[in-house]
């Protein structure tokens, strides 16, 4: 048996269509309901269905009145405010690009995406970093807010596989790449509103990251929007600790954030009383089973992990109609075709550790790498993307993961998952977090090598012991250092390639 999934593909998208009308569907038939409500622990700052809706047709007409046409990228340097999510729906209102990009980027980094992008224009916070002297218009924070007030924009209806917008994805090599998305693709993340969320209309989702995070964006946003559901997002500043507060006091039903914020939020409480909570979504990272069996014990509700990627919306995740067993991803969702390939593209057998593939006719997948086509084919054999990710397929579909064929590592020959070292380590009573990767010590000789955080630090004979009651012996660290913090991206996503320059 192969380990491919296939239960049929999901209804086609309509044509003609536009993604910001499909997120603001329901501002006609639930005006006055609440669509976001921006928290603080002073407060809240509500929008109705037709507030939203308003600020974004408008910022649609003020961006045409701006000179910008449909067609036109332009480069959002936008912080973590509402002005993010309402000048990236106005912007595809009317048919133009946005780039969402994070604050957190350096004005040289930017610069190197003005010249791979060409944007017509740029929108811009004046405390977000971006080049002096981009060469085309910016368009301020004071002039976006005016545009809410303009008269409504017309939706610019069209093509579903048209372009709709681009995110950047670090990619194998750590260079950014431009990666394109059709309207299509809010179409698709349909998939996940059962298969992974179980949102209804009458949900109010937390999400625990910031406006200009593409995470936030899908899950945060545009997904409860596109049910009628009400989103909840914290006020810029809000830390881990003061989440479940906010939880609690706006009766939120979902919360979804990276692992890490779970993690920061346990170091906190012990015991978490969320009365309306039905459960917790978690992607960004693997999320690891004492975190998992830790907010259950502090929350009395699970968390539901989710794989994607920026190429494609999620479409591997544990759901409450379907959870995931232990050590498990979950299952692709209904009207995913998903596979296990080898090299070539070929599905492996069923249990057999292979490259996890989605297929391309999937309409949650990119149209591509902007300006790199080469790139993009090399993505593809046949009828499946490759990922990059190492996992493997069991009989009922559901599938684990062995970390991404970049971060495997190399020992005496075997390659080892990091995934697999850091579990061990992280059962450690000592040990807070865990980082594992392999480091050449001479020339053609490589090292396991491990980092950890806890409160102090723990003989290297005595880990190595410990090691060794757990891994095979070619799996064991043979180099362990304590960190004050494990290298992390600004999402907190922990950085393996960044761990060699420790030793």
């Amino acid at each position: 048996m192969l380990s491919v999934f296939d239960t049929g593909a999901p209804a086609p998208c309509p044509a003609p269509f536009n993604m910001a009308a499909h997120v603001l569907a329901h501002a006609g038939d639930l005006p006055d309901k609440i669509a976001l409500a921006v928290l603080s622990p002073a407060g809240a700052d509500r929008w109705s269905y037709a507030r939203l809706a308003a600020a974004v047709r408008g910022t649609g007409t003020g961006l045409l009145q701006a000179g910008f046409a449909p067609g036109d990228i332009l480069l959002m340097r936008l912080g973590n405010t509402v002005e993010f999510p309402i000048a990236y729906l106005g912007a595809i209102a009317v048919g133009m690009v946005p780039v969402p990009t994070s604050s957190q980027l350096t004005a040289p980094e930017v610069d190197r995406m003005i010249a791979g992008l060409k944007p017509a224009g740029i929108l811009r916070d004046a405390g977000v970093p971006c080049p002096d002297d981009p060469g085309v218009p910016v368009i301020g924070t004071d002039a976006l807010e005016d545009m809410r007030s303009l008269p409504p924009c017309d939706y610019a209806m069209g093509d579903p596989d048209r372009l709709a917008y681009i995110v950047y994805t670090s990619g194998t090599s750590g260079v950014p790449r431009a990666v394109c998305h059709a309207h299509r693709a809010i179409w698709a993340r349909r998939m996940m509103h059962e298969g992974w969320y179980g949102l209804g209309q009458d949900d109010r989702l937390l999400h625990a990251g910031a406006f200009n995070w593409t995470f936030t964006l899908g899950t945060g946003l545009m997904d409860p929007w596109s049910v009628g559901a009400t989103a909840l997002i914290p006020a810029r500043g809000v830390g881990p600790d003061t989440l479940p507060l906010l939880l609690k006091r706006h009766d939120a039903t979902l919360f979804a954030a990276a692992p890490g914020v779970y993690r920061k939020i346990l170091n906190h409480h012990d015991r978490i009383d969320l009365p309306k909570l039905r459960h917790g979504l978690a992607a960004g990272e693997k999320l690891s089973d004492s975190i998992r069996r830790h907010w259950n014990d502090a929350t009395g509700t699970r968390i539901y992990e989710a794989y994607g990627m920026s190429e494609c919306s999620t479409f591997i995740s544990g759901s409450p109609a379907h959870p995931s067993r232990a050590g498990m991803l979950g299952q692709p969702q209904d009207g995913r075709r998903v596979a296990i390939v080898d090299a070539d593209g070929q599905p492996v057998a069923m249990g057999t550790e292979g490259t996890i593939a989605v297929g391309t006719a999937d309409p949650g997948l990119m149209l591509g790498y902007l300006g790199a086509e080469t790139d993009t084919a090399a993505r593809i054999r046949g009828e499946w993307f490759l990922t990059g990710d190492q996992g493997h397929m069991e009989e009922d579909g559901q599938i684990a993961y062995h970390g991404r064929n970049d971060d495997m590592m190399n020992a005496g020959g075997y390659c080892v998952s990091p995934l697999e070292v850091e579990a061990a380590l992280l059962a450690h009573p000592g040990i807070t977090e865990a980082g594992a990767t392999d480091i050449e010590v001479k020339e053609d000789v490589r090292l396991i090598a491990a980092f950890y955080t806890g409160p102090a630090d723990i003989p290297a004979d005595e880990l190595a012991a410990w090691c060794a009651e757990r891994l095979a012996r070619y799996k064991q660290p043979r180099i362990f250092r304590r960190l004050d913090a494990l290298p992390t991206n600004p999402n907190g996503k922990l950085q393996r390639q960044a761990l060699k320059a420790l030793v």
